[in-house]
């Protein structure tokens, strides 16, 4: 049995919940990880929490935030250069600004490779150098390193065939703008439990400073509803600090070695995310050392206007403002059987996971 999983645990939890909850009170927790908002919805924790209490989801899903702008110039590459495209399997779906995706570019010929890992990707580039290869790059801390460690391998190897377009994106900034929100007014955070392997709880501590709480936990029922009852005590007392659930996994250490390999190969650089606008420093871009890894100089790439698709509402959905269904497209227009927006297309998209999951909340 997993014990993370255990009913008559959950069924403990509700119950401290519903005791410390005061009902004069009104509870706003975020998550802002795409794993912890798929988790919440299929596990149904909104429904099962008491009333007062709001779950909202964040902007945490990696392909959700990556601006219509930065998908554009995906295909473009695609359309004017003789290169294959490697991704992961979550970005095949996501529509271009004219309602295509790469599924349907794959259909017509384009090469395009899904990956599982970049060890894969740079064997296989050492295999063909014939083949140019191109790997997008999407993500936060938790996968950036990976991208960074695909670039000095490369060079290593002396790999001269493979590039990558880096739209990787970091948390601290994002944190503080969220922070800044007084539409929000957020009382307290479910952290990242992926990112924090990397960042530690160095990342929170500006969560803190503002008298918000701040949870690291897994992704299983006990795991969430335990950082939520901890988030309950500390918004109830006023006395905030950063805490654990999820040691198992999570030393509370920012990893050192991970931090220093991103910034030998990337530098930071001021991002566009989707429906939130330019943040400064909030993502990355590759070092001049490495500059003949990067696509969007190596194929002479152009930025592409950073308007989101007509009618889609992800950019507020993502800011916690509205929920999926007070979107006029979800659920018909919009489907996971033919997504529009990227919070649909997304497995770890707050649209995609309300639709299968249902997004009941207490």
């Amino acid at each position: 049995m997993n014990r993370f999983r255990d009913k008559q645990k959950v069924t403990a939890l509700l119950k401290k919940i519903e005791e410390i909850v005061k009902p004069e009170k009104d509870y706003s927790i975020m998550e802002i990880c795409g794993t912890h908002t798929v988790a919440i919805s299929r596990w149904g924790l909104r429904g099962l929490l008491p009333k007062n209490i709001r779950l909202i989801s964040g902007p945490g899903c990696p392909v959700c935030v990556t601006s219509q702008g930065e998908i554009d110039i995906i295909f473009d590459l695609l359309n004017k250069h003789d290169v294959t495209i490697a991704v992961y399997g979550d970005l095949m779906r996501v529509p271009n600004s004219n309602g295509e995706n790469l599924l349907h570019l794959r259909g017509k010929g384009k090469k395009i490779l899904i990956i599982n890992s970049v060890v894969e990707l740079i064997r296989i580039a050492d295999k063909n150098p014939e083949e140019d290869f191109v790997f997008v790059s999407i993500g936060f801390e938790t996968t950036t390193p990976q991208t960074a460690f695909l670039i000095k391998e490369a060079e290593k190897k002396g790999i001269k065939n493979l590039s990558v377009l880096l739209f990787n994106k970091t948390m601290p900034e994002i944190l503080n703008l969220l922070l800044a929100d007084e539409n929000l007014a957020i009382n307290g955070f479910i952290a990242p439990g992926h990112v924090s392997t990397v960042t530690g709880v160095e990342l929170y501590q500006g969560i803190i400073r503002q008298n918000r709480a701040a949870m690291i936990t897994g992704f299983e029922p006990v795991e969430i509803l335990e950082g939520v009852m901890e988030i309950i005590k500390q918004v109830n007392t006023n006395n905030f600090t950063v805490g654990n659930c999820y040691k198992r996994v999570v030393s509370g250490k920012k990893n050192i070695k991970a931090y220093e390999l991103m910034y030998e190969v990337f530098e930071s650089f001021d991002a566009v995310w989707r429906g939130i606008g330019l943040i400064r420093n909030s993502g990355l871009k590759i070092r001049v050392k490495y500059e003949d890894f990067d696509a969007m100089l190596k194929y002479n790439l152009k930025a592409y206007s950073y308007n989101e698709r007509a009618g889609c509402k992800c950019g507020e959905v993502l800011k916690g403002y509205i929920k999926p269904m007070d979107c006029p497209l979800f659920g018909s227009f919009c489907t996971y059987e033919n997504p529009y927006g990227p919070c649909m297309v997304s497995s770890e998209g707050t649209c995609a996971a309300y639709y299968l999951y249902g997004g009941i909340d207490g």
